[in-house]
């Protein structure tokens, strides 16, 4: 698992996380407008909160769209966890072959992974490379 470089504002957005949720992660990045925290899967019914109040109160102060997915335990989970990011976009196929990750998807849906000027192509490979040390390829 590759390191990540925190700045101030990535561990301002950590800190504030787990002050409204009492829950600790070390994993938050943007993805389409919105701010993705990853944290342990037991522990994101308690991230969200009841009825999702500790979601909106974070989405009220920040002014942003949050979304709380699992984090990944290896490789393993790199598929769960690429859908869980991407969603609701579907994709066919998700397979890991050798240093790159290549993700087999219809034209309309490989057009909505890529995003207007490669936007969420480069987020999506910035990602994936810190939390696999992987490439990535939309065919």
């Amino acid at each position: 698992m590759a390191t990540t470089t925190l700045d101030m504002q990535v561990i301002r957005y950590l800190n504030l996380f787990e002050k409204i949720t009492q829950v600790r992660t070390k994993s938050c990045f943007f993805y389409n407008n919105v701010l993705v925290y990853a944290i342990p899967a037991q522990l994101i019914s308690k991230a969200i909160g009841e009825n999702g109040k500790n979601i909106k109160q974070l989405s009220n102060i920040l002014g942003k769209k949050i979304k709380v997915i699992p984090e990944p335990n290896g490789i393993s989970d790199a598929e769960k966890f690429i859908l869980d990011i991407i969603n609701p976009i579907e994709i066919k196929e998700l397979k890991v072959e050798g240093s790159d990750i290549v993700i087999t998807a219809h034209r309309q849906n490989k057009a909505a992974l890529i995003g207007r000027n490669k936007t969420r192509l480069l987020e999506l490979k910035k990602i994936l490379e810190e939390n696999f040390g992987k490439g990535i390829r939309i065919v």
